[in-house]
């Protein structure tokens, strides 16, 4: 329930984006309230096309600090403004450019792809990089026939069932898909036997073997909207059942996984304060946006 309060700072953020030329992209893990500003929600994949297209002056990522990151590479010439420097991805701090480094050495003939959920450092080393909804499309594109795949061992695990490539996973996980026990989906089914069950490829393998649908945030979406389904269970971070609610309110919709705390550290007020002033501007090294540009480029012309 949105509160009165709520609903008049979402007033004043709607009317100072306008005045600002800004536009707000909201990361589908965001508070419910979060999604009465955006003028865009999506996963990763989508945001960081939204950010190409867009005309404003004024980019607010409502998401974790990847995110702006990219948004901020792919519009170098733009300000990229981030809410809150504590919604950091831990999986993004998993891996570094020396590591990778040392990789590419050892592999010379893989080609070394990476989830967007890493530093921008990390994307300036890779060849190609890839999101929960295209890695499999990613990864098949290559020439290469081995893989480095970074940071997401369990994506990479995912990934290797539906290609013929050798993939060389780099030990990496997200904590909150990481946690999600098969015993827990396999309850819920219980709990809700006619449910569909969607899963998302950052989980252990034997919670994606439970799953009616493998499938990013925003493929969550599709898959339910096709559906003829009228319950399910969304195996991932729980703000995503608000997200499909938001979509779908004659469907229901259970929770399957536990909290990203990074993503909820984004409120109305830090918004508000963040557009107001302009604060939090996503500052990189030019060498290392351009290099990380062409890898994302790259993985966007793939999908």
């Amino acid at each position: 329930m949105i509160t009165k309060e709520q609903k008049e700072l979402i007033e004043r953020i709607n009317r100072l984006k306008k005045g600002k030329n800004a536009v707000i992209l909201v990361h589908n893990y965001q508070r419910p309230e979060i999604y009465e500003i955006a003028d865009f929600m999506g996963d990763s994949l989508e945001l960081a096309r939204k950010a190409m297209e867009t005309d404003a002056k004024i980019i607010v990522l409502c998401g974790v600090d990847f995110m702006a990151e990219s948004a901020k590479i792919l519009n170098p010439e733009k300000k990229v403004l981030h809410p809150s420097k504590l919604s950091v991805c831990p999986m993004a701090q998993m891996v570094t450019k020396e590591q990778v480094l040392e990789l590419k050495k050892k592999y010379p003939k893989a080609a070394v792809v990476t989830y967007g959920n890493s530093t921008a450092e990390v994307k300036s080393v890779s060849d190609i990089i890839c999101t929960s909804a295209n890695a499999v499309k990613v990864v098949n594109s290559l020439e290469e026939e081995e893989v480095v795949f970074t940071i997401d061992h369990n994506l990479a695990a995912y990934v290797q069932t539906k290609t013929g490539k050798r993939i060389i996973p780099i030990e990496g996980y997200c904590y909150v898909h990481d946690k999600i026990k098969a015993e827990a989906v396999k309850k819920a089914k219980k709990n809700h036997p006619g449910a569909k069950v969607m899963v998302h490829p950052e989980c252990k393998m034997d919670v994606i073997e439970l799953a009616d649908a493998v499938c990013s945030t925003s493929q969550m979406i599709k898959y339910a909207k096709s559906s003829n389904a009228k319950e399910f269970i969304a195996v991932t971070e729980c703000g995503m059942v608000n997200a499909l609610k938001k979509e779908m309110p004659d469907k229901n919709f259970y929770s399957g996984g536990g909290t990203c705390i990074q993503m909820k550290k984004i409120t109305l007020e830090k918004v508000y304060d963040c557009l107001l002033n302009e604060k939090n501007s996503v500052e990189l090294d030019k060498e290392i946006m351009d290099k990380a540009r062409m890898a994302l480029k790259r993985m966007i012309d793939v999908s």
